[in-house]
Order: C-alpha cells, then structure tokens, then sequence
C-alpha cells in the first residue's frame, strides 16, 4: 500500500514522538524531529530520519513556538506535521498555521479544535448532541460576584476547572464557600500559567465517579466511529496513572449509549480524525466532560484491544482516506491494563524527580506485553518538561491475567538515577481493590498514604540484597583464570571478612559486615544479622537463601549508588569509604550529597573555608523548593563538587567537609 506522505514532522517529544515514529517506519514514511536545546541528546531525536533545532528549553522558546515549528517544517520539506499530544496538539493557531504554509496538520480541522478546546463551548456542543453535561456554570462572566452567586445556586462541594487545556491545571475541590475566593485566585493563576486563558467554569462534584473515555475516529467522507471505551479513573492529582479497557464495571447497555453520544459529539463538532470524549460515570448515570482533541496518552490500550494502530489510521484519515473497511465492525477481544511510568516520588506528593537516568531497564515485549518509552541509559529527565518515562501495557484473555501480566512487567522494570513510581503502581495494581474493580477518580486520594508506605521488611531484605551483591564477584566477568576471583575478603588462615559503609535512603548510614564466602555468609546490616546460604551473582542478577528463604535480586550499581530491585520494591544506598565508615552519623568521609536531582543556586564556601556544624554551605533548587546544605561537623571545607548554575543528580556528592583534628 503506497504510504500516506513522503515526510512528516513529529512536532513534539519522548514517548509520543517515538511511538509516531515506529509507525511511519513501518509504513516507509521519513520522519524529522524537533528538539530544544535541553532534547539534543533525546532518543526521539536519535531515532528519527534527521533533527531540528528549535529553541531554548523552556517550552515557550521551543515546542509551544509555532514559528520555530513551522520553520521546521518548511527546512525539513515535509508534507505534514503530526502534533502528538500536549504541546500545540489542540491548538486551533497551530492547525491554521499549517494550513497556510500548505503542510498537511494530521489532526482535526481548526474549527473543531476551537469548538472542543473550550470547555464550555464543548459542554454546549455535547448537550446539542443529546448528551448530558455535570451542572454547572460555563456563561461568559467571570466577575467574582457571578461566581459565588453561581456556586451558591450550584452548591458545595464543587469543582472549579479551567476553561482552557486539561491535565489537572487549574483544578481545584472547593467543599467550603469560605474557601472560593481563595480557590478561584488559585485557579485562574494555573489556567493563567498554563495555557494563557485565565477563565474558569464550575461543576458539581461527584465524590466517588469513574473516568471513562470513548475513542472515536471520523474521516472526511462521513463516516464516525467509537472504538469502544477506556477506564482512567486511577489518577493522582486528577492526573491518569493506570487506566484499562474495557471499563470493568460497565452495563453492555451503558457503554452502547455512551459510544452513540460520543459519535453525535463528533459529528455535531463536524469532527475528523482522532478524537477522545470523556465522561463522568455515576452508577447507570453518565455525563459529558470535555473531549480532547487529540490521541491520547492512553491510546496504546485501544490498539491492545482491537488490533489496530491508530496512528496509521490518523496519518491514512489526514492523507484523505476513508476509515479502514470494517472500522464499524470492530469488537474489543480481551482485556488490556496499562501503566504509566514517572519519574516522580510518591511519597512527597508525586512530586517530579527530574535528572539523569543513569540506568533504563524495561521489561522485554511480547505479543501480551507493550512498552512505549522515550527514555533510555544514560538520559535526562528535565524539569522542563512532563516527566514520564514510559507506558508499559498489557494484554490479556482476562482482567485478571492483564493485571498479573502488568504487575510481573513492573517487577522486571528497574530505572535508576532518578525516583519513580514503579513501585507505586505495583503496590495499586495488587491492590485488593484494584483486584475487584472497585475504585474511582478520588481513589488515590483518599488511599495514597496505603502505597507509599515503607515496607521494612522488604527494604531490610534489599539491604541484605545489596552487601551480598557487593561482597561476591562477578560470575559473568571473572576469570577462571584467577584464584583470587573466587576469594572476597580472604584473609590467612581466618574467615573472610568485607565491611562496607553505607547510606540509606533516608540518609540513615551504617556499616554492613560480611563473614564468610558466597556457599555461607552472616550478614551484619543495621537491621540486625542474617545468615546467607549459596549465594551468586551473575551480571544484574544476584541468587541466595537468606535465613532459610529463597531470594532474589536485580542490583544496579552506577559509581558509589547501589540500586536494589526485589519484587516490585526498590532500594537505594551509597556506597562509602569502608576505611573511614562507622555506624555513627557523622563518619561519612565528609561527603555530602544531593538528596534528589536539583539545581545549584547558591555556594557559600569554598575549599579551605572553615566551617562550624550546622553552617549552610549550599542552596540546591529541587522541584520549584529551595533545600539548605550544611555541614555535619566542624572542621574545613576539603572538596567543591559544584558551582552555581549547575544541575545535579540524587546521589551526586556535592561538597565534603574533614572533621577538625583534636588538639
């Protein structure tokens, strides 16, 4: 079949950018993309046919630059430009940008991302279309007096949303009348800063709804057609982190009528191309949302079900062509479940974790398992930037068998560097609620602190894990050659021993003592003593019976930063100088480190300064907060690492201090 263009522009960046990418390679269309200056390096840029610079980091001065983008287009020849999604996807300016320059924009046409892009318009769209919208208030004034008399009328709780973009911005649970105005100001400054529309609506609140969304695809000769529906209703600050299709709880009868209205809604908006309609579900009860404009993050889910690649479908739809024969025959077969992989921590309020991935290790794919990442080994996660790493996505006969399918896929991820939330979706995914379908949009919320909290026993166990890994030499690389490969710690005519200073996650440090070879060891770690039976490490790979019980370990080492993966747990230590390392708190070597990938902002010191316990040495700018360094012990400033200006990551030493010599 002749492929739909010659070349297209992939007008964004990460996941989305790769995942268009693998399409057009498989249709024999070249490919160009866009980086700004902190992409350079980026896989999308390394997978693509060739590269266009387009400006600074900040988005502003690059992906959301329409002019930057169309230059690139026009030095690059192409014939479209596809928008993934975020970015200038649902930007109407955009499409009509392209329109003029006669470059194909493979997305709807700019009168409908106008229409839809609005929230409010969108709801009158959709009530036209016979589908119902939440109550609420959408008129054009915006005055603070029609808003509380508004949300008087409408009553409390209630939700004030932006009226412009998604993702959570500008969203704010209002249960009190006392606390409007303050929401409101709040509000309008995210919708402000995010998508330069300050207007806000307001809807009732719906304490415990599903989020479920209809694909739908139209083309340009009539014809418009649902692929069937997708539950997002795990989200973390009103953002999807593990959506599935079909929706577990959904009447046959419910979804046929929530994909007719999503249809009615298409055409009403004289809509072509890819197109997500989302609704709120209360019971039997549905209500329209918003429709996004776009393909979704989600997407992938779709395609599990069906067998389709829907990004062909958008490149075949813009190029002209009807909707591929038997489009309305589709059926869904089996169940899918997808996970969204971010670089974030969950236990500060998912708050991202920028910095370098020192290690990127996905699980492999298979006809039942999908992994969309535009990150690997060795790439940086800008604070720019939304921080997602991957989707890993999977496909069972059953819901039972995707979820268990997705929940071993987590436990074979390991990304080092930076925190994730790997960990996190383990725990929901096996999750007894989870497991009976039985959650909602305001289910993380209210059972977030459930799933970050720390498991000690198994962080004990990595800990274990970890000196284990540390004292046995490598199978896979040692020489056979050499005696002396097999002997750690040896000493004559007495027991091996090896004792290792380390540092916790939570700064915590200790000595680990090893005695022993890898046939018997006992363990010493600040949890208390472990005895060790036929210990092995191959590779990544470490093998051992620890206190009678079989365990295993993927462990990870970058320089002094030991990573340690067991069953979907994940623990972190550094490794000190075994010579100066005791178990009190302040025999680290002197070395401080950042606590988490940030930017340096400030340095009061320099080497040979003489510093007092407690003094501030540095200013490290982490996640739009300012974190203090100073020093552990009195004594002179030994080592600068960093200056002001630079970027650093977790586990990085910053600076050291020497104890100051007794008299």
């Amino acid at each position: 079949m002749k492929p739909p263009f010659h070349k297209i522009l992939i007008a964004n960046r990460g996941e989305i950018a790769c995942r268009v990418i693998r399409t057009c390679r498989r249709l024999g269309v070249k490919t160009a993309a866009v980086f700004s200056n902190a992409d350079r390096n980026a896989r999308h840029v390394r997978l693509a046919g060739e590269a266009h610079r387009i400006g600074g980091a900040a988005p502003a001065d690059s992906y959301l630059n329409i002019g930057h983008v169309i230059g690139a287009a026009r030095a690059a020849r192409c014939d479209a430009v596809h928008p993934g999604y975020g970015f200038l996807s649902e930007n109407a300016d955009f499409a009509r940008a392209c329109a003029g320059e006669k470059i194909v924009f493979i997305g709807p046409p700019a009168e409908a991302i106008a229409a839809m892009g609005d929230k409010s318009a969108a709801a009158a769209v959709a009530e036209r279309a016979g589908a119902a919208a939440l109550p609420g208030h959408r008129g054009a004034a915006q005055d603070d007096a029609t808003l509380r008399a508004a949300a008087k009328q409408l009553g409390f709780p209630l939700l004030i949303k932006s009226c412009a973009g998604g993702g959570g911005r500008g969203m704010k649970i209002v249960r009190e009348e006392k606390n409007l105005t303050a929401a409101l100001a709040s509000a309008r400054r995210e919708a402000q800063n995010a998508f330069g529309d300050r207007r806000v609506l307001l809807e009732k609140f719906i304490a415990q709804p599903r989020h479920v969304e209809v694909q739908i695809f139209a083309d340009r000769h009539g014809g418009c057609v649902s692929l069937f529906e997708r539950d997002c209703s795990v989200q973390r600050r009103f953002q999807k982190i593990i959506e599935e299709a079909p929706c577990p709880v959904l009447h046959e009868q419910t979804r046929a009528a929530m994909g007719a209205a999503a249809v009615r809604i298409a055409r009403a908006a004289n809509y072509c191309g890819a197109g997500t309609v989302e609704f709120l579900v209360d019971g039997d009860a549905f209500y329209f949302m918003e429709m996004n404009t776009r393909l979704q993050v989600e997407h992938a889910l779709t395609e599990m079900v069906t067998g389709c690649d829907l990004v062909e479908w958008q490149l075949r739809i813009a190029a002209g062509e009807p909707l591929p024969p038997g489009a309305a025959r589709l059926r869904m077969e089996g169940c899918a479940v997808e996970a969204r992989v971010y670089a974030e921590d969950p236990s500060r309020d998912f708050a991202p974790a920028p910095g370098v991935v020192t290690a990127a290790r996905w699980p492999a794919e298979s006809k039942k398992l999908r992994v969309d990442s535009g990150v690997d080994s060795g790439d940086t996660v800008s604070e720019h930037y939304d921080s997602l790493l991957a989707k890993i996505i999977a496909r069972g006969e059953t819901r039972a068998a995707a979820v268990d399918t997705l929940a071993r896929a987590l436990v074979q991820t390991a990304v080092t560097g930076v925190r994730t939330n790997v960990e996190f979706l383990h725990r929901v995914l096996r999750s007894p609620q989870f497991a009976a379908g039985s959650v909602d949009a305001n289910f993380i919320a209210r059972s977030g602190d459930t799933f970050t909290a720390v498991d000690e026993v198994r962080a004990a166990r990595a800990r274990v894990m970890a000196a284990v890994f540390l004292a046995l030499p490598d199978a896979a690389a040692a020489s056979p050659a050499s005696a002396w490969t097999r002997c750690p710690g040896w000493r004559l005519n007495q027991a091996a021993v090896q004792c290792f200073g380390l540092r916790g996650d939570d700064g915590t440090r200790f000595t680990v003592t090893v005695h022993g070879d890898g046939l018997r060891m006992r363990v010493v770690t600040a949890d208390g003593e472990s005895d060790v039976e036929n210990a092995g490490r191959d590779g990544e790979t470490v093998r051992a019976v620890v206190d009678g019980a079989p365990a295993a370990a993927r462990v990870l080492r970058h320089g002094g930063v030991v990573d340690v993966f067991t069953d979907g747990h994940r623990q972190t230590v550094q490794l000190a100088d075994a010579a100066t390392e005791t178990a009190d708190e302040t025999a680290t070597g002197g070395g401080l480190f950042a606590p988490m990938p940030g930017r340096v902002v400030r340095v009061m010191v320099k080497v040979g300064d003489l510093v007092d316990q407690g003094d501030a040495l540095l200013v490290l700018e982490a996640m739009k907060m300012e974190h203090t360094i100073r020093s552990p012990r009195r004594g002179a400033v030994a080592r600068l690492h960093c200056k002001a200006g630079d970027s650093v990551s977790e586990g990085a030493e910053l600076a050291a201090v020497e104890a100051e010599a007794a008299p």
